[in-house]
C-alpha cells in the first residue's frame, strides 16, 4: 500500500534505523513485490495474535500509525509506553474523515456532539447498517484508549484542535531534500516549468473528498475565458471513470490527461514541468504530503484553505475556499497571467519546507519524544544520537 501514512512510516523507520535505533515495523499487508531484506529495519507482516503479543512485549516504545485498537489496547495492558500518530480523525469520527457522506460536506462533529444517528446515516449508504453500526461502536473504545496513550502526536495543529486528546504534541511530516548535496544554485532554482502552454498537475487518490471535480469545473471556466493550458491528473481511484466522463461533458478533451499512478523519476519529471500542483480537497485534509513534496522541490502549490492543508501551505502558496470553483479558477488565472509568480512562490515554498518539513527534524523530534515517554518506564532505553 502506497500513501501518505505508508510513506511517513517508511521515512521515520529509515531515519531511526540510521541513528542506531532498533526498529521493527509490524504491518497487516503482504509483501507483494516488496523485498523487505533490503530495508534497514525489520518487517513483520500479518502476525498472529501470540506473535503480536510477543513483539509488543519486546518493544521499549510502541509507536502506532493511527489508533489501531488491538495493538493499542495490548500495549496499554502490557504497560508499554505507547505513542499514537494521528493521521486522520479516527478518534472522533467513525469513518475517520470528518466527512458527512450523504451530502459530501465537512462533518460538524456529530460523534462528539452525541448525534449518533447522524453517524449511522453517514456510513449506511456505503457500508450498510450493520457495518455502519460496527464503525460507530468501535469509535468509543478507540477514543477511550487514545486518551490512555502515553503521548498523542497529531500531524498538524488543526488535527490537534479537532481531536482534543491529552498529552498531545504536534510533529509535522518530514521528507528528504531532493537537492541535498546539490549546487546551491540548482537547489534555489527549484521547479521551473518550461511548457507552453503551461501545465498544472493534480497528484493524489481519485476519490470524492479530494475535490477533483472542483478542479475540472475551474478548468472549464478558464477555457471559456480563452486561456490556454494543460492539466494532468496523476493517481488512481474509484472516481476515475466518473472524472473521465466529466472531462468529456465539459468539453475538456485534449486539455486534460489521466496518467494513472506514478512514482519515482516519472512523477518527479511530470511535477518539474508543472506550473503548480493543485490540491482541491473538500474534506479537512490532515496535512497533505503531496503539497509538502512539491514545496520541498521548490514548486508552487495551489490548495484548498481547509484543515491541515491550509496550515501546511501557509503563505508560501495560493489558497482558495474549499469547493469554490471560481476561487480556484482565480488562483490558476494568476499564474497564467503572471508566469514570474511561479518562481517567487516556489522559492517561498522551498524555504518553508526546509524550515518545517525536513526528515531530519521529524526524526529528531520523535527521538526526543521517545526518550521522554520512556523515562517513566525503567525497561525502556533508547540510544542518544
Amino acid at each position: 500500500m502506497v500513501g501518505g501514512v505508508e510513506t511517513y512510516v517508511m521515512l521515520l523507520a529509515q531515519g531511526l534505523a540510521q541513528r542506531g535505533v532498533q526498529v521493527t515495523v509490524i504491518t497487516p499487508t503482504p509483501a507483494a513485490a516488496m523485498d523487505d531484506d533490503k530495508l534497514p529495519f525489520r518487517v513483520v507482516r500479518q502476525p498472529g495474535f501470540l506473535t503480536l503479543v510477543k513483539l509488543l512485549r519486546q518493544a521499549e516504545v510502541v509507536h502506532l500509525a493511527g489508533p489501531c485498537l488491538l495493538p493499542l489496547c495490548l500495549a496499554i495492558l502490557l504497560r508499554k509506553p505507547v505513542v499514537i500518530e494521528h493521521h486522520g480523525y479516527q478518534a472522533i469520527c467513525p469513518n475517520g474523515l470528518l466527512l458527512y457522506e450523504p451530502s459530501g460536506t465537512v462533518c460538524t462533529l456529530h460523534f462528539m456532539a452525541r448525534r449518533y444517528t447522524k453517524c449511522l446515516r453517514c456510513n449506511d449508504a456505503k457500508l450498510g447498517l450493520f457495518k455502519s453500526l460496527a464503525q460507530l461502536l468501535l469509535t468509543f473504545p478507540r477514543r477511550w484508549a487514545s486518551k490512555l496513550a502515553t503521548a498523542n502526536l497529531p500531524i498538524t495543529f488543526h488535527v490537534e484542535n479537532r481531536l482534543h486528546l491529552p498529552r498531545s504534541k504536534v510533529i509535522y511530516y518530514g521528507i528528504p531534500d531532493p537537492y541535498e548535496g546539490s549546487d546551491p544554485a540548482v537547489a534555489s532554482g527549484g521547479v521551473q516549468s518550461q511548457l507552453c502552454p503551461p501545465m498544472f498537475a493534480y497528484v493524489g487518490r481519485l476519490v470524492a473528498e479530494k475535490g477533483v471535480t472542483v478542479l475540472l469545473q475551474s478548468a472549464k471556466e478558464l477555457v471559456d475565458a480563452g486561456y490556454s493550458f494543460r492539466l494532468k491528473i496523476i493517481g488512481e481511484g474509484p472516481e476515475r471513470t466518473m472524472l473521465e466522463n466529466l472531462v468529456d461533458s465539459l468539453g475538456l478533451e485534449g486539455r486534460v490527461s489521466f496518467l494513472g499512478s506514478l512514482t519515482g523519476k516519472p512523477l518527479a519529471n511530470e511535477l518539474k514541468a508543472a506550473a503548480a500542483v493543485v490540491m482541491p480537497s473538500v474534506w479537512e485534509e490532515t496535512a497533505g504530503l503531496s503539497a509538502i513534496e512539491q514545496m520541498m522541490r521548490g514548486g508552487t502549490v495551489i490548495a484548498s484553505d481547509i484543515g491541515g492543508l491550509g496550515e501546511v501551505v501557509g503563505e508560501a502558496g495560493l489558497r482558495f475556499p474549499a469547493g469554490d470553483v471560481t476561487g480556484l479558477a482565480s488562483c490558476l488565472r494568476r499564474l497564467l497571467d503572471d508566469p514570474g509568480l511561479t518562481k517567487t512562490l516556489g522559492g517561498k515554498a522551498r524555504e518553508r519546507a526546509q524550515e518545517f518539513f525536513s526528515q531530519e527534524r521529524m526524526v529528531q523530534e520523535h527521538l526526543c519524544l521517545y526518550r521522554k515517554v520512556s523515562s517513566d518506564f525503567p525497561q525502556a532505553s533508547l540510544p542518544i544520537s
